[in-house]
């Protein structure tokens, strides 16, 4: 009598290397996720659209005839500010979303599957990224419709857009950061509102330097890198100088992205 005694499959070695051409595909896989989550939530859709509306007719309107003189004055002004102060905003929705979807489980799935471990990571900034971009346009297209216009040309307009997303991928890693850092989505917008607001408010977004600008103010106002950011996009859709300012913009940003890329790393294999 033979006695058949069972025996384990032998284990299969799996090669947990990702390839370079692998990430990017699944980095493009879950891009394509972030971005397809609009037609099951519209409400996102709309955030991106109406706020903005909103950020322009309010200025326009409420502070353009007091600061000067007109809507139709103020708009060269404000219209360049608010596309950038409304980027700067939108790099905080990246570190929500990663908050969001660390504390809800969605990285812990994302862990069990043979994809690259940064593919979540990347793939949500350039869904954000891909956001943004439509939210610029929606502002420059309000701000044409109450009466600005450009003065330059449609390549120039096409740097503008590529700079303010080039600055703000950059940036967007302090935001990225913050939402691996903290415990609650709700915290992300806190830091985000304490750092963008003074950033925003204290430049030339929207207002220009006069004369009587204390020179304490004057001081902060040139050195802030939104000021450099918006004078290069006034530049490119209204004519100027442009090369100077994008220069000192980008330099903020790598600067920036040099300091928070690796700690951001860091923080989600922490976290992750």
């Amino acid at each position: 009598m033979t006695v058949l005694t069972p025996t384990a499959p032998a284990a299969v070695a799996l090669d947990k290397r990702i390839s370079p051409l692998t990430t990017v595909r699944n980095t493009l896989t879950l891009t394509w996720r972030g971005l397809v989550q609009i037609r099951h939530n519209p409400m996102e859709l709309l955030d991106l659209s109406i706020q903005p509306i909103m950020f322009v007719l309010l200025f326009a309107y409420v502070f353009g005839p007091p600061m000067a003189g007109s809507v139709e004055a103020y708009l060269p002004i404000v219209i360049p500010g608010i596309i950038a102060q409304n980027a700067l905003f939108a790099t905080m929705t990246t570190g929500f979303g990663l908050n969001v979807d660390i504390t809800k489980g969605v990285f812990d799935r994302f862990r069990s599957l043979p994809i690259a471990r940064t593919s979540p990571l990347a793939g949500r900034i350039l869904a954000d990224t891909v956001k943004q971009a439509w939210s610029m346009f929606v502002l420059l297209g309000m701000g044409m419709l109450i009466g600005f216009r450009i003065e330059t040309n449609a390549f120039a307009v096409l740097a503008a857009f590529l700079l303010l997303l080039a600055f703000t991928l950059l940036v967007s890693w302090a935001s990225v950061f913050i939402g691996l850092s903290v415990r609650e989505p709700e915290k992300v917008q806190i830091f985000g509102f304490t750092i963008i607001f003074p950033l925003s408010f204290l430049s030339t977004a929207f207002i220009k330097l006069s004369p009587g600008t204390p020179d304490w103010l004057a001081f902060v106002m040139r050195n802030n890198p939104v000021t450099q950011l918006v004078e290069a996009t006034r530049g490119l859709l209204l004519g100027g100088p442009v090369a100077a300012h994008a220069a000192i913009a980008i330099a903020w940003g790598i600067a920036l992205a040099a300091l928070f890329i690796p700690l951001s790393i860091w923080q989600f294999r922490r976290r992750v």
